[in-house]
């Protein structure tokens, strides 16, 4: 098979008119021809780290939309699915991302759970983890979010890293907002990966040390505005990944929405090309094709070096997608789960005063404060509204309240208030709420808050809304986090929520159930509510919510 176009060199950085010639799913040669090409050829894109659950479909799925936008393989951590059914989980990630052409390399996930302050579904230790790198088909040791005990030498943390290392394998960093002596210490651990850079600043500190940068831009974290100067002066340091990206936005764009916008910012082609394609292949070394002889025929054919319009897909010289069409053929989906929990009841989500409360006075909650586009939080004190010896929502000043439901066995809920969301009336629940997945809600009222958090537990996995008689429920049964409907399909009905619960519920947030799904993660500060209550991520414990 031959073909033809304008290629683009990326390691030579040149472009000529060529050929280029596949046998066997190889390039066996590349030749400059003449000729006048309108078309150009480049290597296919690589989300450098991502969370496939997010998308909430399973593997096999998730690469019949991705193809699309020309990416050809993602690096991958099953950290999700593993909170949930532990290595078996991370097994049927492996497993089912078989089912197609599209390369998915896998992580041994670092940190199930995240905490010791929340109830996960599993629990892997450093022998279960030195188990899962020593199998080919994990390509590195997945973000270690434990920072403190990275940096303090904890006994099991240091054992994972030395796991890794021993196998030559990449270890990814998680460290938000560490910045000084503590981040360094962080990286002297032998961790080479940072997702979380909120600033251009602390990109550039952990640059400084050795580190590289994964420039992220999901659904909900959204840091390329921020980082892409890096692009022009360290671009051998970067990466692009996704890390969280919901099936709606998957459908419209994914790696290539990055790529554009980088090169509306006049960034150099090759800088660009250098961060979306090459240097994944080079930091984690994977057998995917650069568009070199000898390599895997992994690349893509697109219009121009504007927009990137995607023409063709190849993997492995095998035609996956076509003009917005792929030729991924959906394959059956096998069930797993890990789901314990029984309908709750209105009282359960009601938050009394205490006889102490009253007596002195205290009537101001800690509230969390989310931000649209970010992963941290706030930690504000705001006035709560007291009625008949409870606390309850203060809609006009976007006081709502947050729960979180444990899924693994009976437990009262844990509840706080949240400002940020903007619902003006309903409720949303999931559970998908990392990293642990148990159910998380928002809402306006009680009644509302427990009926959503309900039809979750009834479908044993999903995301919810209510508002008065109205209900809308996309289950996700396949641990809890992810469909087993075909990709379209999916991303519809969760665009159809979605837009629910901004339109019609009034949230103002970009993507409030990707937001929602982050106000449990307790190792993203600065305020979080676990299964087991409200939690500091900076002194990293639990407090009161009165302040």
């Amino acid at each position: 098979m031959r073909i033809n176009g304008n290629i683009v060199d990326i390691r030579k950085r040149v472009i000529f008119s060529g050929e280029v010639v596949i046998e066997d799913g190889h390039i066996t040669s590349i030749n400059s021809i003449d000729g006048t090409f309108s078309n150009f050829i480049i290597p296919g894109f690589i989300d450098a780290h991502i969370h496939i659950e997010s998308s909430m479909l399973v593997p096999s799925e998730f690469a019949r939309l991705a193809v699309v936008h020309g990416t050809v393989a993602t690096v991958s951590d099953p950290h999700e699915i593993a909170n949930v059914c532990g290595i078996e989980g991370v097994k049927y990630m492996i497993e089912n991302g078989k089912q197609t052409p599209f390369k998915f390399f896998f992580g041994a996930p670092s940190c199930v759970p995240a905490t010791i302050f929340e109830t996960a579904g599993a629990s892997l230790d450093a022998k279960d983890v030195g188990t899962l790198l020593k199998d080919p088909e994990i390509f590195y040791l997945s973000e270690m979010m434990n920072y403190p005990g990275a940096i303090n030498g904890e006994q099991e943390v240091l054992a994972k890293i030395a796991a890794a290392h021993r196998l030559s394998k990449p270890v990814d960093g998680h460290a938000p907002l560490l910045r000084g002596q503590a981040m360094a210490e962080y990286v002297a651990r032998g961790i080479s990966t940072d997702h979380e850079c909120v600033s251009l600043a602390e990109a550039l500190d952990k640059i400084e040390e050795g580190m590289k940068i994964i420039i992220r831009e999901g659904s909900a974290a959204r840091n390329f505005e921020a980082l892409h100067p890096l692009l022009s002066s360290h671009p051998e340091y970067c990466m692009f990944g996704s890390d969280d990206k919901h099936p709606d936005s998957l459908a419209i764009e994914h790696i290539n929405g990055v790529v554009v916008r980088a090169i509306a910012h006049g960034h150099d082609l090759y800088n660009v090309l250098q961060a979306a394609c090459l240097n994944p292949i080079e930091h984690y070394k994977l057998p995917v094709g650069a568009l070199q002889v000898g390599d895997q025929a992994d690349f893509i054919v697109i219009k121009d070096l504007v927009s990137f319009q995607v023409l063709e897909v190849y993997i492995n010289g095998q035609l996956v997608a076509k003009e917005g069409e792929n030729f991924i053929i959906s394959s059956p989906i096998l069930p797993i789960n890990n789901f314990n929990c029984s309908p709750k009841k209105v009282a359960d989500f009601a938050i009394e005063l205490v006889y102490e409360d009253s007596i002195n006075g205290a009537r101001k909650v800690r509230t969390i404060e989310a931000e649209d586009g970010q992963l941290v939080t706030k930690q504000i004190l705001q006035p709560a509204l007291i009625d008949k010896g409870s606390a309850i929502c203060d809609i006009a000043n976007d006081l709502l309240k947050l729960t979180v439901v444990n899924r693994y066995h009976a437990a009262k809920p844990a509840l706080a208030f949240i400002k940020g969301f903007g619902l003006r009336r309903g409720a949303i629940a999931s559970s998908v709420g990392h990293d642990c997945h148990n159910i998380i809600a928002v809402g306006c009222t009680d009644e509302e808050l427990c009926r959503a958090v309900n039809l979750v537990i009834e479908s044993k996995g999903g995301i919810a809304a209510v508002c008065g008689s109205e209900e809308m429920l996309l289950p996700l049964p396949i641990a809890g986090i992810m469909s087993n409907r075909a990709a379209e399909e999916v991303a519809k009905n969760y665009t159809a929520i979605d837009t629910y619960a901004r339109q019609v519920l009034g949230s103002h947030l970009h993507a409030p159930f990707m937001t929602l799904s982050f106000m449990a993660l307790l190792v993203i500060p600065s305020l979080k509510l676990s299964d087991k209550g409200l939690f500091d991520g900076e002194k990293f414990e639990f407090v009161d919510l009165w302040g």
